[in-house]
């Protein structure tokens, strides 16, 4: 649990970073496999972020000299490309920052463009699909460079001979919760569900609450561990599919006239994968834009019609 007293006196910031009420732990992952993971997890800051200069400047910079790996999500008041985007956040081995798009404005999100676009920019998140969407229409942002973790579990499912799940679904909670990657089943966002439920503005209210602060920050500060037990663990191949398949999700939603010709190239096939100049079968994601007011034929007579699609497109 995230707590309110102050890291220990040895810890410093740049005069560009914002103050903060708050800190957290971040589980850090072992050097090799067979290490253990320290119990003692270092203590890091939560810090809300309502201008661009409060950020890292590898972040507002991206280099090919200074690679990195951050995990990322969004809230929003129904996140999607309609629903007000609120909050970005951003979890650094030494810091979580909460881009507050209500305080900040599109000039703090515009600032944070280079990177969410950036090839130097790993954003590790969970299900990038509705994010995606809603940068891409609000702030024009196309989302690229991202290691979905949904994605990575239903590879890592399929290279030990499990089908693979229904659209590569599971939940931030599950994954969580299983025991190769974290093993935290008391993680639970229960209490934040019912008051969205009840209140669709949750993430609009400011200034943040305690509540709002920590919940954000759970849903980031676990995803730098986990990248790094999947990324030991996911095969040449698999890591191909896991940039291809996230390069298709974060599109996905996206639908536009050009065919996504301003969008990144997909990920090449990698030599090595190849076998007499041939690659694996392609990777194709269909996508059925459909009308407002038309879901109902869509659907059909139960579900007949879009699950004759569902078959079609496999």
């Amino acid at each position: 649990m995230a707590s309110s007293s102050p890291p220990p006196p040895s810890q410093s910031y740049s005069s560009a970073t914002p103050s903060y009420q708050f800190i957290t732990h971040l589980p850090i992952a072992p050097s090799s496999p067979s290490e253990k993971v320290e119990e003692e997890e270092p203590r890091v800051p939560i810090h809300v972020v309502t201008k661009a200069s409060q950020l890292p400047v590898d972040f507002l910079e991206p280099s090919p000299h200074s690679k990195i790996v951050i995990g990322f999500d969004c809230e929003a008041v129904d996140l999607c490309r309609d629903g007000a985007l609120c909050i970005i956040q951003l979890a650094f081995p030494d810091a979580i920052y909460l881009v507050d798009a209500i305080e900040g404005g599109s000039v703090l999100i515009e600032a944070c463009k280079p990177a969410l676009e950036s090839d130097y920019v790993t954003k590790v998140i969970h299900d990038c699909k509705r994010d995606s969407e809603a940068l891409y229409f609000q702030f024009g942002i196309k989302l690229n460079n991202v290691v979905d973790t949904q994605i990575a579990y239903s590879l890592l499912e399929e290279q030990e001979g499990q089908r693979r799940l229904p659209d590569d679904y599971i939940s931030l909670v599950g994954l969580l919760a299983d025991p190769r990657y974290c093993g935290l089943s008391n993680v639970d966002k229960e209490e934040v569900r019912v008051l969205l439920r009840q209140d669709p503005n949750f993430w609009t209210y400011r200034p943040l609450s305690e509540q709002m602060i920590h919940s954000a920050a759970d849903d980031v500060r676990f995803l730098l561990y986990i990248y790094h037990q999947m990324m030991a663990k996911l095969t040449e191949r698999s890591l191909w599919l896991l940039a291809v398949r996230g390069a298709l999700y974060c599109r996905c939603f996206c639908v536009n006239n050009n065919n996504y010709a301003d969008w990144p190239s997909l990920p090449p096939i990698p030599d090595e994968l190849k076998v007499d100049g041939n690659g694996p079968e392609e990777e194709i994601l269909s996508v059925l834009d459909v009308p407002p007011g038309k879901m109902g034929c869509i659907i059909g007579k139960k579900g007949a019609s879009i699950m004759s699609i569902k078959e079609s497109c496999k």
